[in-house]
Formats: structure tokens, C-alpha cells, sequence
């Protein structure tokens, strides 16, 4: 076993090469310097814009939660409404377009949650998670071409069976939710 003691060191960055631009997101190939044994490694990172995600409670303290299909898996998820910051939008002001957007349901209550790392092993942007209180049903969806969404609204033993029946296992819906809820079966 290896038991260093000392934290790891970031890597010098000897180069890049821009790889191709996709959708949502730009790559590149960093070539990195590990600090450890010296030796290089050619990494890809994924740049994108931040993202962000709303848990919506009813005043009823009921969740509005969406159903979409989703490209990577190739099935319907079951998540909490969210997206990509547009250029020059503020996180807030995302968090409230998305969820009007997706769900129809606005609110005049809101908590920013923190945010998270989606995945630093090859994403270098953060998921801003926000809380909706009071939600209220105003407006019809307002889906782009890339969506189709159902809406569901669901109690947190319903939220708390569908996470422990892998029903939902969207990571960043995971960690919205565990920032307002106690996601462990019979909590």
C-alpha cells in the first residue's frame, strides 16, 4: 500500500490540440507533466459553459421533477429541471429561465445551494444548484428542438423510492436534491 504524505501537485500543462467543437460542448488534448514519475500523459478535457439545476418544491413541499430522454444513456431519466447558462446569463437568472422553460412553474422564493464539480476528470465547469420554494404552475413548457419533457410532481417518499429503485440516478439531480432533502430509504 501506498501511503504518500505529501498532497498531490497539478500537473504543468506542456501543450494543447483543439479538438473538434460539438453542441454543448468544445474539446481539446492537453498534454499534461505528471509530477509524481515525470512521465506524460494526453488527457481531453471537455470546455462548456456552467449549468444549472433547480430543486422546485410545491407549497405543498411537493418536488416538480422532469422525464426526458437523454443521448449518453439512450433512456428517460427522471431529473430536476435544469440547463446551460446562455452567454452573459447569470447563474440565477438561468436557474429561473429553466425552470419556467421546462416546467411552466415560477417562484418568488429562491436559495442558492452551492455548486458542484459535474465531472473534474474531464469537465472543467460547475453545476449551480438553486431552490425554488412556493413554485407555482403559470406558464405553458417552452421546450428547445433537443427536448421532450414530462412533468411529474412527487413527495419525498416517492423521490426517496425512486432513487433507491435506480429510477432516478442522474448524478447532478442526486446532488441537488440531497442538498434540500435525506435521499436514504425510510428517512
Amino acid at each position: 500500500m501506498n501511503n504518500r504524505n505529501t498532497d498531490p501537485k497539478p500537473w504543468t500543462l506542456l501543450g494543447y490540440t483543439n479538438g473538434p467543437e460539438l453542441k454543448v460542448f468544445k474539446s481539446r488534448f492537453e498534454r499534461r507533466l505528471n509530477p509524481r514519475n515525470g512521465k506524460e500523459l494526453e488527457c481531453l478535457i471537455l470546455d462548456s459553459r456552467d449549468w444549472v439545476n433547480v430543486v422546485a418544491l410545491t407549497p405543498t413541499g411537493k418536488a416538480v421533477l422532469v422525464k426526458q430522454f437523454r443521448f449518453g444513456s439512450g433512456s428517460v431519466t427522471i431529473e430536476i429541471p435544469g440547463g446551460v447558462i446562455d452567454p452573459g446569463e447569470e447563474h440565477e437568472a438561468a436557474a429561473k429561465r429553466e425552470l419556467k422553460e421546462e416546467t411552466g412553474f415560477v417562484s418568488d422564493k429562491w436559495t442558492y445551494l452551492g455548486a458542484t464539480e459535474p465531472n473534474p476528470a474531464i469537465l472543467n465547469n460547475l453545476c449551480h444548484h438553486w431552490l425554488a420554494e412556493d413554485v407555482i404552475l403559470k406558464y405553458e413548457l417552452n421546450l428547445d428542438d433537443g427536448e421532450d419533457i414530462t412533468i411529474i410532481i412527487s413527495a419525498i417518499d416517492e423521490i426517496r423510492e425512486a432513487v433507491s429503485s435506480g429510477r432516478l440516478r442522474h448524478a447532478l439531480a442526486l446532488a441537488g436534491l440531497s442538498k434540500v432533502f435525506d435521499l436514504r430509504p425510510g428517512k
